[in-house]
């Protein structure tokens, strides 16, 4: 019979795939089953987070998952050089690293890496804290296959001198990257103060292969720059700009626009599926234009932009239907009637951001779900939600089962009523955000009964918050997020009772909250990874060590104000798998 019931290592492949399609996490139970489900949950790992515990171990970790295609050094403290050095000395077939959030760009550990490793196509050196012109070179020299590659926002501007080769990034590095890498995609170059047009314009003529652009906060390249670069790339896909005709004012005229130059550049982009020109000040002309050539725009990003109206936006969802993200996030012009109107044409839509649309209320959202069958998620922060109720009975019938994430933060006016109605037409909720709704209360309660699938639920600086009335179980529930609110221990015992698949518990800043609610939720939750207790004054601090050494799922713990500090209990605590800080 044991025969019979034998299946060979790809069937059991397929199956742990169809598993692990909403978290990795499930694959650490399978491995334990047997050395087939070890050898089977090994090679279906294809990312991994390196922190500084993980250095000692990273030539097994490296030699036991073979399959690793992305790797992630961000939370690495540290020199980099050592982890760099232990991945170029594997056979990973690796694509993509991230060494973001770090002082500088570990030269010894990339050339080593670009010796040893062909296959990396995607550079991720973002928030650095200094990036200079031979960074460029030098990531250029090593990694001449790169074709995706984020050097956004380096913290450090430094040198006076930034067309030189220690000085930072500038028009002179960016060129010889652009000869360097010919086979370059995509590109984010956000933040970086000094390049000016001829960085754009080398990029779009030299990378014969460019789609991608991402240009936010770099302040001297200009409207005439930008449309002689992209004139220079027609099969170009996404453009991302911001503060387009946002100079100076001059005593009472008007804020200047987008020049008609760049509209015409714009729209003889005929591949364009995304675009992105956040707080800039736009026109009806630019709209219409995009309209009437009937880009195949995708995904349309209208944050914070001004000078445009309803009109112009009214025409461009009549003529381009197959947009699928949509940002119009302060759009004033918003009301519930012209979103219900708007919605005639939004049969592709995925996502929507209208936070911060004053006049949005309950109506607004219920049309959303009612008119948009692929909706994902909506965005709706800082709205009118709950101002204006709605009768269940008068809605007629309406449920999407698509949409997964609900975002209502900082809207005041929202009560328990309009949360419970909203969580019975969108039944399949995954995410939802109510931080900063001080009204809701018990409504939370009947919202966890009627969206049995909720993974991620923020309830922070929700004073009115009361889940007593909980008795049933919570079974997908993985983060929660208390922080701010009144939550007691007597909250707590009920969440550990019912939430028992948490992973992560955000506590900051509950004065409420003592040691013995916390040890409840660490004694009953066995799968918890993380815990916040900052800004706990009631915690005892004897409770921090006893948590590492009770629960070993364990990772980090943000310890209350009480706890002792010192690098060699932390120290202490890491080497058992438990960072504190």
């Amino acid at each position: 019979m044991s025969e019979d019931l034998h299946l060979p290592d790809e069937c059991w492949e397929l199956v742990m795939k169809f598993l692990i399609i909403n978290h990795h996490r499930y694959l650490e139970p399978l491995s334990l089953v047997s050395k087939q489900f070890l050898s089977i949950t090994n090679r279906l790992r294809f990312s991994l987070i390196i922190s500084q515990p993980t250095l000692p171990f990273l030539p097994r970790l490296l030699l036991r998952f073979p399959s690793l295609t992305s790797l992630d050094l961000t939370r690495f403290r540290g020199d980099l050089h050592a982890p760099l050095r232990h991945i170029s000395r594997s056979s990973l077939p690796l694509k993509s690293l991230n060494i973001s959030h770090h002082p500088t760009i570990p030269a010894n550990g990339l050339r080593a890496l670009g010796k040893n490793v062909k296959s990396l196509n995607s550079l991720i050196c973002s928030d650095v804290g200094s990036l200079r012109n031979a960074d460029l070179i030098l990531i250029a020299d090593c990694f001449p296959f790169l074709e995706e590659l984020d050097l956004s926002f380096p913290k450090d501007a430094g040198s006076n001198y930034p067309n030189s080769f220690d000085g930072p990034v500038s028009d002179f590095g960016v060129k010889i990257l652009s000869l360097g890498l010919p086979k370059l995609r995509k590109i984010n170059l956000s933040g970086n103060f000094f390049i000016n047009d001829p960085s754009l314009i080398s990029l779009c003529k030299n990378c014969k292969f460019l789609e991608e652009v991402v240009i936010f906060e770099c302040h001297f390249i200009t409207q005439a720059g930008i449309a002689s670069a992209i004139g220079l790339r027609p099969c170009l896909c996404s453009l991302s700009v911001n503060n387009l005709g946002c100079g100076t004012k001059k005593g009472d005229l008007a804020r200047p626009f987008v020049t008609s130059d760049f509209i015409d550049s714009l729209v003889r982009l005929k591949s364009l599926t995304c675009l992105d020109l956040s707080c800039s000040s736009i026109t009806n002309e630019l709209l219409i234009y995009i309209a009437d050539e009937g880009l195949p725009l995708r995904k349309l990003v209208l944050q914070n932009c001004s000078n445009y109206s309803y009109r112009a936006i009214f025409r461009l969802f009549g003529r381009c239907q197959f947009v699928q993200h949509l940002d119009l996030q302060n759009a004033e012009y918003l009301n519930d009637q012209r979103v219900e109107e708007l919605c005639l044409g939004f049969g592709n839509l995925i996502s929507i951001n209208v936070s911060g649309c004053r006049m949005l209320t309950d109506s607004a959202l219920v049309a959303l779900v009612r008119y948009c069958p692929l909706l994902d998620e909506i965005k709706m922060e800082a709205t009118g939600v709950g101002r204006k109720g709605i009768e269940v009975s008068s809605m007629g019938v309406v449920v999407n089962s698509k949409v997964k994430s609900l975002h209502l933060a900082r809207n005041s006016c929202l009560k328990d009523g309009s949360i419970e109605m909203f969580a019975s037409i969108c039944p399949n909720l995954q995410m939802l955000d109510l931080s900063s709704c001080r009204g809701i209360s018990e409504g939370i309660v009947e919202v966890l009964r009627r969206c049995c699938g909720i993974r991620h639920l923020n309830l922070a600086f929700c004073s009115g918050v009361k889940l007593v009335g909980l008795n049933f179980e919570v079974p997908k529930l993985e983060e929660l997020n208390l922080s701010l609110s009144r939550i007691d221990d007597e909250a707590l015992s009920v969440i550990s009772k019912c939430c028992q698949g948490l992973l992560h518990l955000h506590l900051e800043n509950c004065s409420h909250v003592t040691a013995k609610g916390v040890r409840q939720v660490v004694e009953i939750c066995t799968q918890l990874r993380e815990i916040n207790l900052r800004s706990c004054d009631k915690v005892d601090a004897s409770v921090v060590a006893w948590m590492v050494f009770s629960r070993p799922s364990l990772r980090k713990i943000m310890a209350p104000p009480s706890y002792d500090r010192s690098e060699s209990q932390k120290r202490f605590l890491l080497r058992h798998g438990c960072m504190v800080c």
